[in-house]
């Protein structure tokens, strides 16, 4: 059985290029509302305090910087070390990239556990990961039929190395394999319900989105197997050079001692000073004030907010999920509507960000209707997130 090995981007294409966290915190929702306007700078200048002060939503979104190089250098250390102190707070999706980021630094056995509990939570870049380990059986236990199955899921969510890879383990995974693994996507899909339910129940305070929504199962005609096939691996996004394993272990004591200094600083009558870094940031008082976003980040810390107008005008969506292929968006809404008369009754928003299109649905009265929208798609297993356009 031919052998191969995972690439992974940590450029954070398709399902989390553009996620942030917005929770109610000032700072930290000032900050979203900057890096939306394409103020980086001034978005890390709002985030940097209130990351240090221990809030998870920014320090997540500090992580998102570093990784990204937007408002700051490009820095592989900084953005795992963010990502490790909000992981720990229970954020899902920072526990999902503080995985990928040490898979992709060649770290693959401190990254498993991670990349484990986010496919299992339905992440189809961590599910793309875990079926290669399955294939290979290095990483993982060898099951072919396993690997089939959630490389299926990965493509189904609109992950389009998964789709390159699944067209190509059609040759090298025997049918009776494939069709083993087919079998599985029901109580696979049921499984990430529950999972991602317990470890948002687990979580204190913990995300309202832990992981990119799943997309419905789908059938598929299997062909035969070709003997002999030899496998050559899709190409992927380059990422930066990881650091080395002595300049990371410096950044993140620099980050956890900075943290630790600027926790005293933070008892009342003290005032706070960010220390400094290499971009040329603004002060924080200059930052604008708060406006609705257009777009708003897909991961929301749900919190009680002021009562908002009723009726024609109503600012609520529910967001059903967010994908690199608009097409896989459609077909969600196409099979939601066959099985659910409160999905058939609505009309679809496919709001497009970049190169992704997020799947949302309106005319909700008030957020209570829209909570209630979302409660019923939750109990089948389908993933929905009340949010305000």
């Amino acid at each position: 059985m031919p052998h191969f090995r995972t690439a992974v981007s940590l450029a954070l294409p398709l399902l989390a290029a553009s996620m942030l966290a917005a929770p109610a915190h000032a700072d930290v929702k000032d900050g979203v509302d900057a890096w939306q306007r394409g103020d980086y700078q001034g978005a890390v200048a709002e985030w940097r305090p209130a990351a240090l002060a221990g809030d998870a939503d920014a320090q997540f979104n500090l992580g998102q910087a570093y990784k990204l190089g937007r408002g700051v250098p490009t820095d592989l250390a900084q953005a795992e070390a963010w990502y490790r102190r909000a992981a720990k707070q229970g954020h899902l999706q920072a526990e999902d990239n503080l995985g990928l980021v040490l898979f992709t630094a060649n770290r693959r056995d401190e990254a498993m556990p991670f990349i484990t509990r986010s496919a299992e939570r339905g992440e189809p870049r961590a599910q793309y990961v875990l079926g290669t380990a399955h294939f290979n059986g290095d990483l993982a236990p060898r099951d072919l039929a396993r690997a089939y199955a959630l490389t299926k899921r990965a493509s189904d969510a609109g992950l389009g190395i998964a789709s390159a890879r699944l067209a190509q383990l059609d040759s090298l995974i025997p049918l009776e394999q494939r069709q083993r693994g087919l079998a599985m996507l029901p109580e696979i899909e049921k499984s990430e319900a529950r999972a991602r339910l317990a470890a948002v129940t687990a979580s204190t305070p913990a995300p309202a989105a832990s992981a990119a929504p799943p997309s419905p199962i789908k059938t598929a005609s299997l062909p035969a197997s070709v003997p002999g096939a030899s496998y050559t691996p899709p190409p992927v996004i380059a990422t930066p050079a990881p650091p080395t394993p002595a300049a990371r272990a410096a950044t993140i004591a620099a980050v956890e001692a900075t943290a630790a200094a600027d926790a005293a600083k933070s008892k009342p009558g003290t005032t706070y000073a960010p220390p400094p870094t290499s971009e040329k940031q603004p002060p924080a008082a200059a930052a604008p004030k708060p406006k609705p976003a257009n777009n708003a980040p897909i991961a929301v810390r749900e919190t009680p907010t002021p009562a908002r107008p009723t009726g024609g005008n109503s600012p609520w969506r529910a967001q059903l999920g967010a994908f690199g292929v608009e097409a896989n968006a459609r077909n969600l809404w196409a099979s939601l509507g066959k099985k659910h008369a409160a999905v058939a009754a609505r009309q679809p928003i496919y709001l497009k960000t970049g190169k992704v299109t997020r799947l949302q649905t309106g005319g909700f009265a008030n957020k209570g209707e829209a909570n209630n929208f979302c409660a019923a798609l939750s109990k089948s297993g389908q993933a929905c997130l009340v949010v305000d356009k």
